[in-house]
C-alpha cells in the first residue's frame, strides 16, 4: 500500500499550476495512480468521505485526477466544458482541509474531456454533485482551492456546523 501524505491548506505546492502528462510518462503515471487510489481509500476509511483526489494533493504536479465511486476512473490531462450557465451553491469540503467547509458556486453540469489510462480520448457528462466534484478536483490542477472561491466572507464553517 502506498498511502501518501495529503498536503494541507497553506502548502505552497497546492497553489501551483500542474504540468501536462505526456504519453512517454504513462508507465510512471500508473504507479502514481496506485498511490492516489491508496491515499483516497485510506482517507475515506479514516474520515468516511472522499470520492476523488487530484495529483497535486500528494505533491505530484501533474494534470491527473483519480475518482472512485462505484469503480475507479482516471482523468489524464482533463479539460472542462460548461454545458449550462446554471449554477448552485454548495458547501465544499476538501482532503487538504478536512475539517473546514467552504460555500462556493459551481456549475450544475459540465462535460469533462480526458485521456484514460490507455491514452484513449474520453468524455463524460456530469450533473449535480459529480459536476461539483470534478470542478473541485479540476481547480486543484490549476492551483485553485475552494477557499479562494468562497462566495463571501461568511462562507466558511467547521464540519458539522454548516447551515
Amino acid at each position: 500500500m502506498a498511502v501518501k501524505e495529503i498536503l494541507l491548506l497553506g502548502n505552497p505546492l497546492l497553489y501551483k499550476k500542474c504540468e501536462e502528462v505526456y504519453f512517454t510518462e504513462l508507465s510512471q503515471i500508473k504507479s502514481h495512480i496506485t498511490d492516489l487510489h491508496d491515499t483516497l481509500i485510506d482517507f475515506h476509511n479514516r474520515y468516511n468521505c472522499g470520492r476523488a483526489i487530484a495529483a497535486p494533493q500528494i505533491g505530484l504536479m501533474k494534470r491527473l485526477i483519480y475518482m472512485y465511486i462505484d469503480k475507479p476512473v482516471v482523468f489524464i490531462n482533463p479539460t472542462l466544458e460548461f454545458t449550462s450557465n446554471e449554477t448552485f451553491d454548495v458547501w465544499d469540503d476538501c482532503m487538504s482541509f478536512p475539517n473546514l467547509l467552504v460555500k462556493v458556486k459551481r456549475f450544475k453540469s459540465c462535460k469533462i474531456h480526458f485521456k484514460d489510462i490507455n491514452w484513449d480520448n474520453q468524455s463524460m457528462l456530469l450533473e449535480g454533485d459529480l459536476s461539483e466534484l470534478l470542478q473541485h478536483e479540476f481547480d486543484h490542477l490549476d492551483g485553485i482551492l475552494a477557499v479562494q472561491k468562497a462566495i463571501d466572507k461568511y462562507s466558511f464553517a467547521i464540519k458539522g456546523r454548516a447551515n
